[in-house]
């Protein structure tokens, strides 16, 4: 740099930025990956002439994937991040406007579930030498606010580089976020375009190999004192297991523990695979979505040890399942998780937390003899959900699945996140591998499904992945079948037709709001829907993108159509009628609570009926502090 002797590199402020990504690695456990493995883009006008002519400047620095819409290029790289465990991300690049507008609902849903994704969106020009320029929004009492400011308050760091030296403190503290399992989420780098091309003398140290180590922080040791005094009071003690445990490879120590302890382990959304589906200790899903047996557990229970779990209201059935005087202890690795529900905080590595819970609790007198019999009555209603008694007869959803578990094995994944299928899923899916059950429901992002998938099938290619989605969520986002067709990834997509939004459509009916607007009917004059469904075939649309598409009418097609997308080379799409909406489920009902507020008044008797029900409810809400 100027003033100094250091050997420079003359490069653009793009240019930089690309070699720069390709030297950062992370390392935890003494294995090393590359911290930002690919990037994708989609390049218009901000991104096209600086990240775009970088990235084609060297191409065997940075690989690089085409998207077609910008929120689905976060879906795939949040989908990356996650099989990765957090230790690998990808980069996205967009044009400015409304491709970086485009990428906010992706960034929020990254930053919500603690993943890392690193945006790379194009800004108006720094140096204002046309004002305003093409898709610039103009704020008569801010100069420098552009349209990416929208970003800041759904990215864990955000930073606009106006000029090519401060490219570096940017790009090191984008860096040290993305690989902090803490503070880990979406970073934003804004690129004003003049910026991004640029040229810049810069430092070969800018550009030498850089290792992120991830910490395994250990747990204080006051803090462990205090726990197992907690767990060796308790009587009828209960874990539960989130995503956390998953990120910090914790299954093998989760398992040592709960074994050695005898005590159950329900698991949330983020937690299912903690231990596979069979395991004595394991007892299902908790919460709204969850089993008979986690819940009565739960209902009962007089501690709580959370493990990597940040307690959403679909966990705690909106704060009425745990009984009055639970105690908690929280082992998480952010402080902000382990201290809520008035816990006892262990704050450390979930993997590390539980090692060292092993070795200093011992054996402890566990229940797990009192709620087997519990667990086999769940198991038989999961199997009276997947019973096929006619397999000439149009399949249900929970039947769908139920086909599909018999010709999975451990090595297949699943990707979920809205819908009913979430929750059909985590009541009734036999979980495997601790990498089988990839649901995201922090964010329950209706269009993640099928670009996450490519994200996960570059992070694991030999493996069957397997993106389910109901018409509503297909319909949010198909555009990535693309992609999956341009790069030759052999997508597994199950498209289930039932001709509404199926979930919503029960949840309003509940609500007391009567399926409004939940159809695919016309509308009639006023203002209803009414009718057949709307001829929409779904399977031609994907077709058309690309896909190969199979279109089963029975269980028994069903049947054969799954297995040939199991061992297919190409995208494929199982494309299946289900059930009408109103018998679209057949699991059990929902276990415990969820706060959905309903009218306080109303002329209509549904509402107020719905209303009854919830001030019922709500009654049996606490706070524990």
């Amino acid at each position: 740099m100027s003033g100094t002797s250091r050997t420079s590199i003359r490069l653009t402020v793009a240019q930089a930025l690309v070699r720069f990504l390709a030297a950062q690695y992370t390392e935890r456990d003494g294995a090393r990956q590359r911290l930002i493995a690919a990037t994708w883009g989609i390049f218009g006008h901000g991104n096209v002439a600086g990240i775009g002519q970088a990235l084609v400047e060297d191409p065997a620095l940075m690989p690089f994937h085409q998207g077609r819409n910008e929120q689905a290029m976060v879906h795939a790289a949040v989908g990356y991040a996650r099989q990765s465990h957090r230790l690998s991300a990808h980069a996205v690049t967009t044009s400015i406007g409304p491709g970086a507008t485009n990428l906010v609902t992706g960034a929020a849903l990254a930053t919500v579930n603690h993943l890392p994704v690193l945006l790379l969106p194009g800004d108006t020009f720094a140096g204002r030498p046309a004002d305003p320029v093409l898709q610039q929004l103009e704020v008569p009492y801010a100069g420098d606010v552009s349209v990416n400011d929208c970003l800041r308050p759904v990215s864990k760091y955000f930073d606009r580089v106006g000029r090519p030296e401060a490219l570096i403190p940017a790009a090191l503290a984008a860096m040290r976020v993305l690989a902090d399992p803490v503070d880990t989420g979406a970073v934003t780098l804004a690129l004003p375009q003049d910026v991004q091309a640029e040229a810049y003398d810069w430092p070969e140290e800018f550009f030498a190999e850089r290792i992120w180590r991830v910490r395994r922080p250990r747990p204080d040791t006051a803090e462990l004192d205090a726990a197992v005094r907690a767990i060796r009071a308790a009587k009828r003690p209960l874990i539960v297991a989130g995503g956390g445990v998953r990120y910090s490879g914790a299954e093998d120590a989760l398992r040592a523990f709960a074994e050695r302890t005898g005590i159950p382990v329900a698991t949330t959304q983020a937690g299912k695979g903690a231990l596979p589906y069979d395991h004595p200790c394991e007892t299902g899903g908790i919460g709204h979505t969850g089993s008979s047996t986690a819940n009565a557990l739960a209902a009962t229970g007089d501690l709580i040890l959370g493990v990597g779990t940040r307690y959403t209201d679909f966990t705690t059935a909106s704060g009425t399942l745990f009984p009055e005087g639970v105690r908690f202890v929280n082992l998480n690795i952010a402080g902000f998780d382990a201290h809520k529900l008035g816990a006892l905080p262990l704050v450390a590595d979930a993997r590390e937390g539980l090692t060292a819970l092993t070795e200093e609790l011992g054996d402890h007198d566990g229940t797990t003899a009192e709620w087997m019999l519990s667990k086999a009555d769940w198991q038989e209603q999961v199997d009276a959900a997947y019973a096929v008694p006619d397999e000439d007869a149009r399949p249900t959803q929970a039947q769908v699945l139920g086909v599909l578990d018999t010709l999975v094995d451990d090595s297949d994944i699943l990707i979920n996140a809205a819908g009913s299928l979430p929750g059909d899923l985590h009541k009734l899916w036999r979980t495997r591998s601790p990498d089988q059950y990839h649901v995201e429901y922090g964010y329950s992002c209706m269009g993640y499904e099928i670009p996450a998938a490519l994200g996960v099938l570059l992070a694991a290619p030999d493996r069957p992945v397997w993106a389910l989605v109901g018409d509503g969520t297909y319909l949010m986002n198909p555009t990535e079948i693309v992609t999956a067709v341009q790069e030759r990834l052999p997508l597994r997509l199950i498209v289930l037709q039932n001709h509404g939004y199926a979930s919503i459509g029960g949840l309003s009916e509940a609500v007391g709001a009567e399926r409004y607007g939940t159809d695919y009917r016309h509308r009639d004059a006023f203002g209803g829907f009414t009718g057949p469904p709307l001829p929409v075939d779904l399977g031609a649309n994907a077709a058309s993108l690309g896909m190969r598409v199979l279109r089963p009418h029975t269980v028994r097609d069903l049947r054969e159509a799954l297995a040939d997308a199991r061992t297919a080379t190409v995208p494929t799409c199982v494309y299946v009628e289900t059930e009408t909406a109103d018998t679209v489920s057949g699991p059990p009902p929902a276990q415990a609570w969820w706060d959905v507020p309903v009218a306080e008044t109303s002329t209509r008797p549904s509402a107020v009926k719905a209303r009854e029900e919830y001030d019922r409810h709500v009654t049996a809400r606490r706070r524990h502090l």
